[in-house]
């Protein structure tokens, strides 16, 4: 959360309310591994490698505390 606060000037050129979103998201699922200790680089790494032929149904799969359970 620091690397928010120190960039928040930053936020207000996001360039849209739209880009404002997105970078609220990648945030959210970074923090969110790193809450699960999990490495958020090589999480969404692995993520963004296996989500093209995921299945929607099985989400759950890709979460980071299901990523750390596996990794254990």
């Amino acid at each position: 959360m620091r690397a928010i606060a120190i960039g928040r000037k930053n936020w207000l050129f996001a360039g849209s309310e739209r880009g404002g979103r997105s970078a609220a998201i990648a945030y959210t699922l970074i923090e969110t591994a790193k809450l699960n200790g999990v490495d958020a680089q090589a999480w969404l790494t692995d993520v963004l490698y296996r989500i093209a032929d995921h299945k929607i149904t099985r989400l759950e799969e890709l979460m980071p505390w299901r990523y750390a359970a596996e990794a254990a």
